[in-house]
């Protein structure tokens, strides 16, 4: 097994032949007949692949030349590991790594701005996972912990967990929704409970994907998983509900270009409010006053960062910080109160907060 992993380039091979089966099997299913992508999507996912392969080489190498250079005696020091335990070790270390790199994507306006291209997807597919900005995949934690895991002779465990990812990115992110058969068929609803409570199944991840909660099924902000849903349990960001979004895509896209997506900062776009525009700022939009209305039957999203300018609703502007929206679901139509300075212990609606601004 270990002279296998050792063909040279092997996870390349890997990695393109895992891309072209989900492929395959999305262009079979006829996906790409009714496909929205426009000539930006499919160049923005086809470059990007490129970009993670040049910047995982560049990692790689830079590492195994600072390592010779500092720590010459440490190179290869782990290479007497058996595979399966090397293997455990390197994965569950990446994972959680990747794990909090991108729960902080979406946590920091920084980061968020090297990540939101990726949620910019209208539709899900085998190349969304190489939706990011170059930054984003140059200071990614795993892809770093993986020239070091290799410096330290961890090589052949490194390539079989990246292609155990592969796979289950792949998957994931494919319009091919394989796990739906588990959950229409009540035999098999125990072996999805398993499988979706330890790997990243389509539905979960495609929450993560989904324009809003409004649709009580998306998460935009929960399921940052990339490969084990055990972080996502772990630290209280799991939403499992085996179905999949209505709608995916960020609430408001100004449409930027590709390249400006790809290159940002080092290009920016010239949409007027977006988020990567030379100069754009979030703004606090906080009221003085509820909102007095009668609300007719439905789902609302009250904004709870106060940064929309659809205030009190949620217009996406939460992304890049630690606030998410609160689902409202009204029953029947009913007159209501709703808070607009963000001050109130019962929100959405308003407790008098504001008379002590």
């Amino acid at each position: 097994m270990r002279e296998f992993l050792n063909t040279p380039n092997i996870d390349l091979y890997f990695v393109v032949g895992i891309l072209f089966l989900f492929g395959f099997i999305e262009f079979a299913m006829g996906h790409y007949k009714k496909s929205s992508r426009v000539s930006d999507d499919w160049i923005l996912e086809g470059v990007g692949f490129f970009v993670v392969a040049i910047t995982k080489t560049l990692i790689v190498a830079s590492v195994y030349f600072l390592g010779k250079a500092l720590l010459p005696s440490m190179f290869g020091a782990l290479s007497s590991w058996y595979l399966l335990p090397a293997f455990a070790f390197y994965i569950l270390i990446d994972d959680v790594m990747q794990y909090w790199y991108h729960r902080s994507a979406h946590e920091y306006n920084w980061l968020w701005k090297h990540h939101r291209v990726h949620h910019a997807a209208r539709e899900m597919g085998i190349l969304t996972a190489y939706r990011n900005s170059w930054v984003y995949y140059l200071i990614m934690p795993n892809l770093w912990w993986g020239g070091i895991a290799t410096f330290l002779g961890l090589g052949p465990a490194v390539l079989l967990g990246l292609i155990f990812k592969q796979i289950i990115v792949t998957s994931t992110h494919s319009t091919w929704k394989w796990d739906e058969a588990f959950y229409k068929h009540k035999a098999l609803q125990p072996i999805a409970w398993i499988f979706e409570h330890i790997l990243i199944t389509p539905s979960f991840h495609h929450g993560h994907h989904g324009t809003s909660q409004a649709d009580h099924i998306s998460d935009p902000n929960g399921n940052y998983g990339n490969t084990f849903s055990l972080w996502d349990q772990m630290f209280g960001t799991a939403k499992f509900t085996r179905a999949f979004p209505v709608a995916y895509g960020l609430q408001t896209d100004p449409g930027d270009k590709w390249t400006s997506h790809l290159l940002y900062p080092l290009v920016k776009s010239s949409k007027e409010g977006s988020e990567i525009a030379p100069g754009h700022k979030k703004e606090k939009h906080l009221g003085t006053e509820p909102l007095k209305t009668s609300l007719e039957e439905g789902t609302y999203l009250y904004c709870q960062c106060g940064y929309s300018a659809d205030q009190p609703w949620c217009n996406g502007s939460h992304h890049g910080s630690k606030f998410k929206p609160m689902v409202v679901d009204i029953k029947k139509e009913r007159k209501v109160s709703i808070c607009t300075c963000k001050m109130t212990n019962t929100p959405p609606y308003c407790d008098d907060s504001h008379l002590k601004m």
